[in-house]
């Protein structure tokens, strides 16, 4: 039974990873950051109490900060594969933030490789690791962008991704150890965040049906994005470890869309006119945008054989379905004298 130790688990990415894993039979170890209340929810349904029999999921606390943490829990767990998914991922909040997005990006994916590199050279054992990155990288590049496309990151989210894409590229180089990059461009689900912006809107949708609020608001419509299934891209991870030769990889849709394509699709599969409902703030603007991501996935369709399996439409209707009935158990709170607030914050 090979073991994973995935950074992030309890985010969108982590938690569709854990279950793939867990269908491939793999023991899964997961590394959450202490907080005062549960915020284990997307994982929720996978968890069993590790005192049962047959348990294959465990959780360990810990921090991408904390480089003495890191080296336990991977001595602890003795795992086959890493999954480095942990970061501070939101780009607007990241200006905001700069100093704790570099440390936890850049400096913390740098701690877990030494981490990582530590315990091969006291155990011998052998370790694959996945270093997730972003198209945020690319930023203001030309499109669409490849493997070879230099960065031109924009935030100080991208310029962190793209310091822990060259930490691993360089560990890879100096030390030997297997680290594959995966660029993954932007990837969407019903678990996604609700300050992201195709969330908010999916969410707004739902309530705007159900009459829970009448406005949404959102910054830049125009700006264009490769958007895929959260779902299909954690396959292309896992693909990239079982590789004969660790390397970088692009995964997207090779489709882009705009902010704007995004709402009219969310809006009228709902029945409603975005534009009745939707203003503009400029607090969501980004101090320097990116116009245009399209990706270029055909070195993954070649060399792992991997491509998307949800459409743009079919991604849109899938997140507009989960939040609608999402919306529709908060009006029964709300019918019932439970306050029920809107979301417009982030």
């Amino acid at each position: 039974m090979k073991r994973a130790l995935i950074t992030g688990l309890t985010g969108q990415d982590g938690s569709y990873l854990a279950e793939f894993l867990l269908e491939k039979g793999y023991e899964v170890h997961g590394l959450i950051r202490r907080a005062s209340t549960f915020n284990t929810d997307r994982v929720d349904h996978l968890y069993r109490d590790p005192h049962e029999a047959g348990t294959k999921l465990f959780l360990h606390y810990g921090d991408l900060a904390d480089s003495t943490g890191l080296r336990r829990t991977i001595g602890k767990v003795k795992p086959d594969e890493v999954y480095n998914l942990g970061a501070q991922s939101h780009v607007r909040v990241s200006f905001d933030q700069p100093e704790y997005t570099a440390d936890i990006v850049s400096t913390g994916a740098l701690r877990l490789l030494d981490a990582v590199r530590d315990y091969i050279a006291e155990t011998g054992a052998t370790v694959r690791v996945y270093q997730a990155g972003s198209s945020e990288m690319y930023g203001a590049a030309p499109a669409p962008q490849t493997e070879a496309t230099p960065f031109y990151p924009r935030s100080p989210y991208a310029v962190g991704k793209v310091a822990a894409h060259w930490y691993g590229v360089n560990y890879r180089e100096a030390y030997g150890l297997f680290v594959a990059n995966g660029i993954l461009f932007n990837h969407e689900s019903p678990r996604r965040g609700e300050t992201f912006v195709t969330r908010k809107i999916t969410r707004a949708v739902g309530r705007i049906r159900h009459g829970l609020q009448d406005k949404l608001y959102l910054g830049n419509l125009d700006a264009k994005r490769d958007w895929g299934y959260a779902g299909d891209y954690v396959e292309a991870m896992w693909l990239m470890l079982q590789a004969e030769k660790p390397d970088d990889y692009v995964v997207a849709t090779g489709e882009t869309h705009s902010v704007r394509e995004f709402l009219e699709a969310a809006f009228s599969h709902a029945g409603l006119d975005w534009e009745k409902h939707v203003a503009f703030d400029a607090r969501y603007l980004r101090p320097t945008e990116v116009d245009l991501l399209l990706g270029d996935a055909a070195k993954a369709r070649a060399a792992l054989n991997w491509q998307p399996k949800v459409p743009f439409r079919q991604l849109v209707e899938m997140m507009v379905d989960h939040d609608t009935e999402l919306a529709s158990q908060e009006r029964t709170l709300a019918d019932a004298g439970h306050t029920v607030r809107a979301r417009n914050f982030g």
